[in-house]
């Protein structure tokens, strides 16, 4: 088995006035926990959402402890925490 590279990203700054939408928080929590950790480029295009728009809600679930972005084999992926896994799961009662 390759081993791979693992580094938890942090220190993010928040756009001080951001407000996130629960449209979009819920397509990337769905997505994430149906398809598992994704690169945030792929998680844009298939979740279909514009890539900056993306970026910032990211920031926002890290903040609240629901995602965490990892490097991955030189890629940024982004999965669920625990938390998230649990919130995720009760948001879409799977």
């Amino acid at each position: 088995m390759n081993s791979k590279t693992i580094c938890t990203i942090k220190n993010k700054k928040m756009e001080p006035n951001f407000e996130p939408t629960m449209k979009i928080l819920s397509r990337i929590l769905k997505f994430i926990l149906d398809n598992g950790p994704e690169a945030k480029s792929s998680l844009s295009h298939d979740a279909n959402i514009q890539y900056t728009r993306l970026a910032k809600h990211i920031v926002w679930l890290e903040k609240k402890g629901l995602v965490e972005s990892t490097i991955v084999k030189s890629r940024i992926k982004v999965g669920l925490t625990e938390k998230g896994k649990e919130f995720a799961t009760t948001l879409f009662n799977e």
